[in-house]
């Protein structure tokens, strides 16, 4: 069995908001392995982006253990967690992100210039993101000049820029339409099978379709958990 990526143990939010507690994660045991592909499904309200942002080591649980690559990130501090998210950990989500006055190459490259990289090795290295993408020809273009899907792959090689243990994708295709969110998923399912592990959180059965597994979220807790049939066959 290949190495986790990912073990949660009685994974649990809670966040207060005046006089009520909302219980948004309620107990998550999960275990999701190096090179898989996960999507993360539910309805609003179901804990799935409250899951995600622990996963990100963008929030802390309330209780309960998380431990990613066999670190126990549960219990850093704010300044650890960040340096976690840096080294370990790519985003892409629904809104892009991307400065838009930058070319796709600096904005690919960011994430390298806050890690210290040097200038040539750091253009080399954002360079091969992009041409890994397909975008190898827009890479002086800035995002105004660039489609949506194509803005989405300027954001996944900027996710991938630091080689990351794991890529988490926060409804990656919410802002496309169906053929640019079927080319945005084509690409994932490709990194995947180069060894890429790819948790995706949706709301959309079809989008989830391209991943190998998935965990719905019900109330905060795990209803269903199984692989996918054919993974990325969805047209």
């Amino acid at each position: 069995m290949s190495d986790l990526i990912i073990k949660t143990e009685g994974l649990v939010k809670h966040y207060v908001l005046g006089s009520e507690t909302v219980r948004a994660v309620r107990g998550v045991d999960l275990e999701i392995h190096e090179g898989e592909f996960v999507s993360v499904m539910g309805p609003s309200g179901s804990g799935k982006s409250t899951f995600m942002n622990m996963i990100g080591c963008l929030d802390t649980p309330t209780e309960g253990k998380y431990w990613l690559s066999g670190q126990l990130v549960s219990e850093l501090s704010d300044d650890q967690l960040a340096r976690v998210r840096n080294q370990r950990i790519g985003f892409v989500f629904q809104t892009f992100n991307l400065l838009p006055r930058a070319t796709a190459l600096h904005n690919v490259e960011l994430p390298l210039i806050y890690a210290g990289m040097k200038g040539t090795e750091r253009r080399a290295r954002a360079a091969e993101k992009l041409e890994l993408v397909g975008l190898a020809d827009r890479m002086d273009h800035k995002p105004p000049e660039l489609s949506g899907g194509q803005r989405q792959r300027v954001a996944v090689a900027r996710a991938l820029v630091n080689e990351p243990d794991l890529l988490l994708a926060d409804e990656p295709t919410g802002n496309l339409d169906s053929v640019t969110s079927s080319a945005i998923m084509r690409q994932l399912a490709e990194l995947n099978e180069q060894g890429q592990t790819i948790v995706l959180v949706t709301h959309e059965h079809d989008i989830a379709e391209y991943s190998k597994r998935q965990v719905h979220l019900k109330d905060g807790l795990i209803e269903q958990d199984f692989f996918t049939e054919a993974a990325g066959a969805t047209t």
